[in-house]
């Protein structure tokens, strides 16, 4: 059986517009968590190291602009889940969009991947 994961898209941003994406995806129930400071890595800085080399390398040049960028994982909130049921596409649609606002100042592949569960804002008060 799969352990307990939390679906999210990897994005690079631009570190000096990381505060104000953040602040764009509150209102829609999607966070950030920056890799080098999210507290399911043991070793933050070096995962996300590796996260940035794989993604910058993998575009083989074409976002060498993004080699010193933040990767980052964004994260649904509870919003956007009914129970056990998948992710619904309109999820998937809102953060390409919002991303798209930001395309000069992001980089990032059109899916998902999984990580060990986050503890996202609503969970705490639980």
């Amino acid at each position: 059986m799969r352990e307990p994961h939390q679906n999210v898209a990897t994005v690079l941003v631009d570190p000096a517009m990381l505060r104000e994406l953040e602040l764009d995806l509150m209102p829609l129930d999607l966070w950030v968590w920056p890799v080098a400071t999210a507290p399911i890595c043991a070793d933050g800085p070096r995962q996300a190291f590796q996260v940035r080399r794989r993604m910058v390398e993998g575009r083989q040049g074409a976002w060498d602009d993004a080699a010193t960028w933040a990767p980052v994982w964004i994260a649904f909130g509870e919003s956007w889940y009914a129970g056990d049921d998948p992710l619904p596409w309109a999820a998937h649609a809102t953060l390409w969009a919002k991303l798209g606002e930001h395309a000069d100042h992001v980089r990032f592949r059109k899916a998902l991947g999984g990580i060990p569960k986050l503890d996202l804002p609503l969970d705490r008060a639980g």
